[in-house]
């Protein structure tokens, strides 16, 4: 059984209390300070009326990352499948050879 601890983190000066899975917690706070750090890049950068802009703004790049990370990876693991199986075809070929 997995153990949670609860946390304290600041996002954009408000305090939240979380229980997350030990194991977890350092990419949760982590994580809470790459929000913060960017709510900050952001506020600098661009015109905005409150946080909410800039959490919007955050959850846009945030998203787009994560979607383009996911293309990257699903190419690789086809053109992993593909380095495979010529691999496979090569050595087939040299077994059948004996």
């Amino acid at each position: 059984m997995e153990a949670n601890q609860n946390i304290k983190i600041t996002i954009a000066g408000r305090p939240y209390r979380l229980s997350v899975k030990l194991e977890e917690e350092e990419v949760v706070r982590k994580a809470a300070d790459f929000v913060n750090q960017t709510i900050l890049e952001y506020s600098k950068a661009f015109e905005y009326k409150d946080h909410q802009d800039l959490f919007a703004m955050i959850a846009l790049q945030t998203s787009a990352n994560s979607i383009r990370l996911e293309e990257e990876r699903s190419f690789r693991n086809k053109d992993l499948e593909i380095k495979l199986s010529e691999i496979d075809e090569v050595l087939s070929s040299y077994l059948e050879k004996d």
